[in-house]
């Protein structure tokens, strides 16, 4: 019988953490973190659920003769936007885990 207790115990806690994970979820949908490049001259924002919500660029930086700098530029505050994302969610998952390694989450 002291076995099904600790079962008992367990699942409630297994519901409590996927419960506390799915409103992490929607927060994380919510939050976004910013990234630039070119000594700010193009902002790159993202969200938690490491999807790209919007890209600011100073009009000075377009030039048509060097558009491969621009398009540079872009993908260097694109990946830097996008790996920002990836370690806000790792660590608002990690409190809330207490640091368990749960791969597969998000």
């Amino acid at each position: 019988m002291r076995n099904m207790g600790n079962m008992n115990k367990l699942m409630k806690q297994v519901q409590k953490m996927q419960k506390d994970m799915m409103k992490l979820q929607e927060e994380l949908q919510e939050k976004t973190v910013e990234a630039t490049a070119g000594g700010g001259v193009v902002k790159v924002i993202a969200s938690g659920k490491k999807q790209l919500v919007g890209i600011e660029i100073d009009p000075e930086v377009i030039d048509p003769e060097d558009v491969e700098m621009l398009q540079d530029l872009i993908l260097a505050a694109a990946n830097e936007a996008l790996q920002k994302a990836e370690e806000m969610v790792t660590e608002e998952m990690g409190k809330l885990t207490g640091g368990l390694n749960m791969p597969g989450l998000f």
